[in-house]
């Protein structure tokens, strides 16, 4: 069985290419913003943000106990999906997006200019490329905005 971990900014185009990826290599989808709602992961709800607050180490234990009993190879879709342990990730796909179009993206959400401008920074920054790093994850980048190749993934990439 492998995993495959889609991470990024919000808004880089994770859950599209979590999508994808999982139907072409016939692997299981999981979205884990249904996970944290259906196992009561958050901890509360950030109004300002209007976003809800997940302990990182409580998602990921989760995540582990689902990865340690599937049956079936799968690809995790979440910013947060970095901060599982390494040995339990196969792959960690690291989504960015270019800072205009990202923009673009994020007020086509109506989020708020203060959220917009809250992931534009982590963006720019690469936090959650920097997270991944940290966690010592088999990394592959790939920039959204930019014409990109699944069959390229499945193809350099030995899994």
């Amino acid at each position: 069985m492998k995993v495959i971990i889609i991470t990024g900014s919000v808004g880089t185009g994770k859950t599209t290419i979590a999508k994808k990826l999982a139907k072409r290599l016939k692997f299981k989808y999981l979205d884990v913003n249904k996970l944290i709602s259906k196992y009561k992961l958050a901890e509360g709800y950030d109004r300002k943000r209007k976003t809800k607050i997940v302990d990182e180490e409580k998602l990921s234990k989760k995540l582990m106990q689902i990865i340690k009993s599937s049956k079936n190879s799968l690809v995790i879709d979440s910013h947060l999906s970095h901060f599982l342990p390494k040995e339990y990730v196969d792959l960690c796909i690291v989504t960015k997006c270019n800072i205009k179009t990202l923009k673009k993206r994020l007020k086509k959400r109506k989020y708020s200019e203060e959220k917009i401008q809250e992931n534009l920074q982590a963006e720019i920054f690469d936090i959650i490329l920097i997270e991944a790093k940290e966690n010592n994850h088999n990394i592959y980048v790939i920039e959204t905005d930019k014409r990109y190749n699944l069959n390229k993934i499945k193809t350099e990439i030995t899994l």
